[in-house]
């Protein structure tokens, strides 16, 4: 199944029993208007930057215990969406994949999408029909720090996508103890990923992201949610191989004890 839904598509399924809609916006975006049924989670308030052993068996206990939260299922189709194709959505898709839901998808181009299509909204508020969420762990699809120390090695074999803004990148934008960006590492700005708030086409997202199907791939940014973005737009153009590194640069650019490169990389 597609990772990318439109709004057509969802407008369809809407009603269905066995459809979880989740609106990642903030409460006050949802409460002032959203999807027919969405429940609400804010998911940039669930950010990870410890992926040592330790660290990971804490996400996924908690992770698994959010995902009880709003209801996340075996049988549920779960459809996430932002205000866009954004970060939040992306990364709830990223989630429930890394835990071996595939039943998932997020809304193309977002609620504003949605709006500009005419469909209907509502105020209402939904609450959360609570489950007993029990998906196991994929690591194929996670990177954590020492991972990515590995992979720094084999430049032949392993791309490393940086999906933040230039200035963070090349180090003039600092947002941790270290400026600059993981050795090896190119810049993708996960906004070029969109247009007019929606995804590009494929033929568009293949001349940005021009490289080999058959290398290991793996996205980061600050937090885990820009490369989660541009992980789902990996996905659509049917890279096997691709991860993201949950801890990202709150990590890496908080430990001292890992390298960093400021210099551009073409």
């Amino acid at each position: 199944m597609s990772l990318v839904m439109s709004a057509p598509e969802l407008r369809r399924m809407l009603g269905n029993r066995n459809l979880l809609l989740v609106d990642t916006r903030p409460f006050s975006s949802y409460a002032d208007s959203h999807i027919p049924g969405a429940v609400n989670i804010d998911l940039m308030q669930f950010h990870w930057i410890d992926t040592s052993k330790q660290g990971m068996a804490q996400f996924n206990k908690q992770a698994t215990l959010l995902l009880s939260n709003i209801g996340v299922s075996k049988d549920k189709m779960v459809v996430f969406y932002d205000d866009v194709s954004g970060s939040s959505a992306a990364r709830g898709v990223w989630l429930l994949l890394y835990f071996s839901h595939d039943k998932v998808a997020m809304l193309d181009g977002g609620f504003n999408k949605w709006k500009a299509e005419g469909f209907k909204t509502e105020t209402k508020t939904h609450p959360f029909v609570h489950s007993n969420f029990n998906g196991k762990p994929d690591p194929r699809i996670l990177a954590d720090f020492s991972h990515i120390k590995s992979a720094i090695k084999k430049k032949k074999t392993v791309i490393i996508i940086d999906a933040r803004s230039k200035e963070e990148y090349d180090g003039s934008a600092v947002r941790a103890a270290h400026a600059g960006h993981i050795p090896t590492a190119i810049n993708i700005d996960w906004k070029d990923n969109l247009e007019q708030d929606a995804f590009k086409s494929l033929d568009k997202l293949e001349q940005m992201y021009k490289i080999p199907k058959d290398v290991e791939v793996i996205t980061y940014c600050q937090g885990g949610y820009r490369a989660a973005n541009s992980f789902v737009v990996l996905k659509m153009l049917g890279f096997k191989n691709a991860r993201m590194y949950l801890g990202s640069w709150g990590e890496w650019g908080n430990r001292l004890d890992l390298p960093v490169e400021t210099s551009s990389r073409k």
